[in-house]
């Protein structure tokens, strides 16, 4: 006997707000008649957190006490107790798309240490001689989108032997000099990351330039804060000795799940930095980072 079940949404890019609501059907298919102990729906929205295992020793009590934080859940019986007879059956639900009580619908997310997810959870209970059958759909819930333009400024940087950081003796390095601009640090995650950079000097020959798209996840409670960052996209925007006097543009899209708006809770924070990097031939790494805001 073959016993399938399957979940399909209303919408097909499974995008939903606050306030909206989520409708769809579950759809059985069996070669036979079947009795089941009815149908259920659940719909749920988590923040999973963790620590990374650098910070589990040091945070031993913070590791134990961090849980997921429940945003979302509703249950439904979709179907009573019955038989499906042999071929399709769909059955159809909706539910509306609100927070639990003194609760926010944070933008779905997957990161590394934070994890926010929404899911549809079907099941088909069956009597104790026979296994109930699941299947669960994730969905995504996005902000509404901000009405007021945020103002920005173009950011301008210089890159070169005497910015840099954490050198001991700048005479040893080669004489370079790297100029550029971000148009905007307040970014709208549906528009892309735009700016440029310029060579206008260097001893040794560049091998390459990125531009690197990174998360900085912090998971706090009274006991401590972890925090970490860890890249989620890296673009080669140059390759090889770049002429000097040329600007190279800079062109970067937000990946959707990976990237959200800037979040920031009592709990965990979500946010994001660009660097932009300079790899010479010897394999000298130079990197101007930019702290940036995302909205939606």
């Amino acid at each position: 006997m073959a016993l399938n079940l399957d979940i399909q949404l209303k919408r097909s890019n499974k995008v939903y707000r606050e306030g909206d609501t989520i409708a769809g059907v579950v759809i059985i298919d069996t070669s036979t008649d079947i009795k089941h102990e009815g149908v259920f729906m659940t719909i749920e929205g988590t923040v999973d957190l963790q620590i990374s295992t650098q910070n589990v020793g040091a945070f031993d009590a913070f590791y134990n006490s961090v849980k997921p934080v429940q945003l979302m859940m509703c249950s439904l019986e979709i179907a009573r107790a019955g038989r499906f007879p042999s071929g399709t059956t769909e059955i159809p639900f909706e539910a509306p798309v609100t927070p639990l009580l003194n609760k926010v619908l944070y933008e779905s997310y997957h990161g590394v240490f934070i994890n926010i997810q929404y899911l549809l959870k079907a099941v088909i209970k069956r009597n104790f001689l026979n296994k109930d059958i699941h299947k669960t759909l994730e969905f995504v819930v996005e902000n509404t989108p901000c009405l007021n333009v945020l103002s920005s400024k173009v950011d301008k940087f210089v890159i070169n032997q005497n910015t840099l950081a954490n050198v001991n003796d700048s005479s040893i390095i080669p004489k370079f000099h790297i100029v550029g601009s971000i148009d905007s640090v307040i970014c709208s995650i549906m528009q892309p990351f735009t700016g440029e950079v310029k060579i206008e000097h260097s001893d040794i020959p560049i091998k390459s330039i990125d531009v690197q798209l990174v998360r900085v996840e912090t998971c706090g409670c009274t006991e401590g804060f972890s925090k970490d960052a860890t890249e989620i996209q890296n673009i080669q925007i140059a390759e090889g000795n770049v002429s000097t006097g040329i600007s190279i543009p800079i062109y970067m899209i937000f990946p959707r799940l990976f990237s959200c708006s800037t979040t920031k809770t009592a709990n965990f924070k979500i946010e994001f930095e660009v660097n932009i990097s300079v790899i010479f031939v010897d394999d000298h790494l130079v990197t101007e980072n930019f702290p940036i805001t995302l909205y939606r």
